[in-house]
């Protein structure tokens, strides 16, 4: 899919394009540059990993993709629509129903079963998928009417990530969702969100200071300092269960 390195095939669509976008955070009387004028383009199906340090810009620059910040200067779209001027409301509804969202924290409704807390999104959603083909996604067909706290962490994030695809979004953005697990756990949410990218072609975008995840993506997205120090192709990924952690 990718031409050459850090571009996509002219033939794939672009979902996001960044352009000189800053964020400026003031904390009293001090200014923290979070981005510092980062430019980049993400490819529709294509699966990106963005790799730095605490503190390199990685969830800054996730956020507001996502729609949940805004930044202090330059220039963001999805789809060739213009977020950076995009109001609340607008905002609320780029959210609701063209983005998934998977945290490190799976942010579970602890009353309600793996199937309920994904209706909780398809109720809201325009043209969801059913609750138990999105659990059937993450490879949790026989844990539909367990409780989160019946369920492990691995267990428990795939359901987050099942909530966060039954809404059909476009793009997938993914903040350290293996950052509580262990390696054999981190890997088996790793294979489910390759299968939902590969088969589902949603864009899909993975936020992690972990190197070795790097190995399964499309490219790899290298932020320091509030800065894109690099954008890497990868021509020959690997499967999740071959990386080495």
């Amino acid at each position: 899919m990718i031409a050459k390195e850090g571009q996509a095939n002219d033939s794939v669509e672009v979902v996001f394009q960044v352009r000189d976008l800053t964020k400026i955070y003031e904390m009293g009387e001090v200014e923290v540059h979070a981005l510092r004028g980062a430019n980049l383009e993400l490819y529709s199906g294509e699966l990106v990993v963005l790799l730095g340090p605490s503190g390199s810009g990685k969830s800054t620059l996730l956020n507001i993709l996502g729609g949940l910040d805004t930044a202090t200067s330059g220039y963001v779209s999805y789809r060739g629509k213009n977020l950076t001027k995009a109001n609340e409301q607008e905002l609320t509804e780029y959210r609701r129903f063209h983005v998934g969202f998977v945290f490190q924290f799976y942010n579970l409704i602890p009353s309600l079963t793996a199937r309920e807390n994904v209706a909780v999104v398809t109720e809201i959603a325009s043209n969801p998928m059913v609750p138990e083909d999105a659990l059937a996604l993450v490879g949790l067909t026989d844990r539909l009417d367990h409780f989160p706290a019946q369920l492990s962490g691995g267990e428990q994030q795939r359901v987050a990530i099942a909530r966060a695809i039954s809404k059909n979004p476009e793009v997938l953005l993914c903040d350290e969702p293996t950052g509580a697990l262990d390696s054999k756990t981190g890997i088996v949410v790793l294979e489910a969100l390759e299968r939902i990218n590969r088969e589902l072609g949603t864009a899909t975008a993975i936020i992690t200071h972990n190197a070795d995840i790097a190995g399964m993506a499309d490219r790899v997205v290298h932020l320091s300092n509030g800065r894109i120090t690099e954008v890497k192709v990868n021509t020959v990924k690997k499967s999740p269960c071959e990386l080495q952690w």
